[in-house]
């Protein structure tokens, strides 16, 4: 037993003890007493009781996973786990817009003039205005940006423009202050507000070191907070995962729990001067990341008993697809939740452009809060909210007597499958190509991206002597051939997987079936568990999760959960493939955006094995690449260049979009790559953390290059600057020349 002052922010301490208790760098502590460990579950945790109130609600600490350091909170970071509430808020004023949980999801964007050609930002802030964004951010790096400010603000006043504006500054204090006076919010990054720039070097603090550190930060940072309560405006405090300081780093590490407490630091002084009117953001440009920081946020505010909102967002995302994809599966997770109040799709792209993906990601989600989809209660135990740990199904294991190779027909990083009509089937050639198989002869060859199985729902007649060789040709290249039950038993294919459900398998018509004739069991996730009761006697290769999406009352997500609690808790290994049917004729962002948060929000939880994608009248190329889009943007399947791109400010050095576009068009075929694309260093180079390789614009028309966090040489031409980039690639052995088109 311990007894001690526990910092009132307490997930994650330190310990300085061998009895686990730690002592945080806070100025608000609660008088704790009778830590002890004891059992829950299958664990051991701490549990803490506050000794000034015997009679509250008993706090647990446990380690975020089996053997981490990283204590957690057994407290709720979401409203409720089995159907989606909206985390209940306070409200804050941004000029005259309410954010919280009370009002619509607010959507916003970020201006990429400079900000001191005033009529090019006022002309960008009514265009993105005209395309109903709620708030527009503005970069203010300097007093001549502060004062230009206040022009922007009247001008659009002048014009009947009154949307908040918000000031996005970094490193500057003073301009802070001064943009105060006439902007309607200003967002703080506590990573560099008033620590200097991150060197990324560990450093050693006594208590006194750290604590003088606080007051230094108190010093700065309370005239602005004192500023923002006596003109009404509001504050972000917005950490950015590569951003962290350097005291940070050296006591939390470059992770979600430093993220958290960096923003606390400056939230405690906010609290201390009663400056409640600002949100909180925990962004980073790895959607996995992201949604922890937000998750262990929440988690402790619950402890706290704070309520601020939220502001969610993957920063440098990207474009196009790619960009659409990460922010789906980092945002669209949190708002499966019912966390977020308002969302930003950061793109490569014209900020007016991050208006409709935003606003149909913003609409999802209070759809789902509205209609609180979900399924029945259900008990969870198994699932990690805040650390990544996948649970990695069973692959197939190859059985006596088989005639062909069934240990393909999923892939360890994540499977792709794929709906193949009878058409398709017409033309083989053209059908191996789409499916990304390597053709030598007119054979059909696997290859790093080629789809793992597909799904036939219809097979053909027995006398389509041509269309059931291209079927066999897929099968002996270890390509997984699913068709119905009914199918498989009226025109039997050779080796073919036979998809049942679980009410086909209870009547035991799949007995009907040659004997070690692979099975694949389809299934909802929400059915009672005496009809799951089957799977335990039952040899599947895998589960495919479907619910109709035309289904209002039932959350896939959290119907997907409670199967997954239901395999853990009765050590069932099958490997789960997430199956959405979308109905003709969605629009393709809203796809890629419901395929990010319905199957993205499970696989960030290392919940699932891979995706099975359908729309009628989709590109079947699209459906593809959507799916291997997702898996990498969950971290797991990882089949071409990765690229951190961001989505260009005022800050920016160079045009961003163009030299994304070219570095892609020449690099993209390097797969196990990560190529970070920076028009400024403001928010690195922590940013690069996840980046093998980074361009970055270091002054105008001159171009650094990182490897890593370090940068290696500096002060390239522009002009020379992507040649410059693909010979650093090849010094360091990570170049292959791009394939040659057949």
């Amino acid at each position: 037993m311990a007894t001690g002052a526990v910092p009132a922010s307490f997930t994650g301490l330190k310990s300085r003890d061998h009895r686990g208790l730690g002592f945080g760098k806070s100025s608000d502590f609660v008088r704790v007493s009778d830590l002890q460990r004891v059992k829950f579950g299958r664990s051991k945790v701490a549990v803490i009781r506050n000794s000034n109130n015997p009679g509250s609600e008993t706090v647990e600490l446990k380690p975020a996973s089996e053997g981490s350091p990283l204590l957690v909170p057994r407290q709720k970071y979401c409203e409720s786990i089995h159907k989606t509430v909206r985390r209940k808020t306070r409200t804050v004023m941004v000029g005259n817009v309410a954010l919280g949980s009370e009002h619509p999801i607010r959507i916003q964007t970020m201006t990429t003039t400079d900000t001191k050609d005033i009529a090019g930002t006022v002309e960008q802030v009514m265009r993105i205005a005209d395309q109903g964004a709620d708030l527009v951010r503005i970069t203010v790096q300097g007093r001549k940006e502060a004062d230009a400010c206040f022009e922007i603000k009247n001008s659009l006043v002048q014009k009947n423009y009154n949307i908040p504006l918000v000031a996005d500054i970094h490193f500057a204090p003073p301009v802070a202050m001064r943009v105060a006076e006439c902007f309607d919010k200003i967002r703080v990054n506590p990573g560099n507000f008033a620590d200097r720039r991150a060197q990324f070097e560990q450093l050693e603090y006594t208590d006194d070191d750290y604590q003088k550190e606080l007051e230094h930060i108190e010093k700065v940072f309370s005239p602005l907070v004192e500023k923002c309560k006596k003109y009404g405006r509001a504050m972000r405090i917005g950490t950015n995962h590569g951003s962290l300081s350097d005291r940070i780093m050296s006591y939390y590490g470059d992770s979600p729990r430093g993220m958290v407490e960096s923003a606390f630091e400056y939230a405690r002084i906010c609290r201390k001067l009663d400056f409640h009117n600002f949100v909180f953001s925990m962004k980073a440009s790895n959607p996995v990341i992201m949604v922890q920081a937000y998750r262990l946020l929440v988690a402790e505010m619950n402890v706290l008993g704070w309520d601020y909102p939220l502001h969610l967002g993957v920063t440098e995302a990207g474009e196009g697809e790619d960009g659409r994809m990460k922010s789906a599966i980092g945002i669209g997770t949190l708002l499966m939740d019912g966390l977020g109040d308002t969302i930003r799709v950061s793109l490569t792209e014209p900020p007016e452009e991050e208006i409709d993906p935003c606003r149909r990601l913003a609409n999802l989600g209070m759809k789902t809060a509205e209609l609180q989809k979900g399924v029945a209660p259900f008990e969870e135990k198994n699932r990690h909210y805040f650390d990544f740990q996948r649970r990695s199904g069973q692959l197939p294991v190859q059985k006596e007597g088989e005639e062909v190779d069934y240990r393909g027909v999923l892939h360890r990083d994540g499977s792709v499958l794929m709906s193949v009509s009878l058409d398709q089937l017409k033309s083989p050639e053209l059908l191996y190509k789409s499916l990304s198989a390597k053709l030598i002869v007119g054979m059909p060859f696997k290859d790093l991206a080629t789809v793992d199985s597909i799904l036939l729902r219809e097979l053909p007649s027995q006398d389509d002597k041509d269309a059931r060789l291209a079927l066999k040709r897929l099968i002996d290249v270890s390509m997984g051939v699913i068709t119905p039950l009914s199918e498989q038993l009226t025109k039997p294919l050779p080796n073919a997987l036979a998809m049942v459900t679980l009410k086909e398998l209870s009547s035991g018509a799949h007995q009907l079936l040659p004997e070690g004739t692979r099975l694949v069991v389809s299934l909802r996730g929400d059915e009672p568990q005496e009809e799951l009761e089957i799977l335990k006697t039952t040899d599947a290769t895998m589960i495919l999760h479907h619910i109709p999406y035309s289904d209002e009352k039932t959350s896939r997500v959290h119907a997907a959960r409670r199967l997954f609690e239901y395999l853990s808790e009765n050590s069932l290994d099958f490997p789960v493939i997430h199956h959405i049917e979308f109905p003709k004729g969605i629009h393709r962002d809203d796809l890629v955006i419901g395929a990010g948060t319905n199957a993205g929000a499970l696989l960030v939880d290392g919940l699932g094995d891979g995706i099975l994608l359908e729309s009628p009248d989709q590109e079947f190329e699209f459906l593809r690449n959507t799916s291997f889009n997702l898996l990498q943007g969950c971290r797991m399947r990882n089949t071409k260049t990765e690229y951190v791109s961001c989505p260009s400010c005022g800050r920016t050095l160079f045009d961003l979009q163009e030299i994304s576009a070219e570095i892609r068009d020449r690099t993209s075929h390097l797969p196990g790559v990560s190529i970070a694309i920076m028009g400024c260093i403001v928010n690195g180079p922590g940013e690069m953390a996840d980046a093998d390789f980074g361009y970055v614009g270091g002054a105008p028309g001159k171009i650094d290059l990182y490897v890593g966090k370090t940068v290696v040489k500096r002060g390239i031409a522009m002009e020379q600057a992507t040649d410059a980039l693909i010979e650093l690639i090849k010094e360091h052995g990570r170049w292959v020349d791009p394939p040659v088109e057949e």
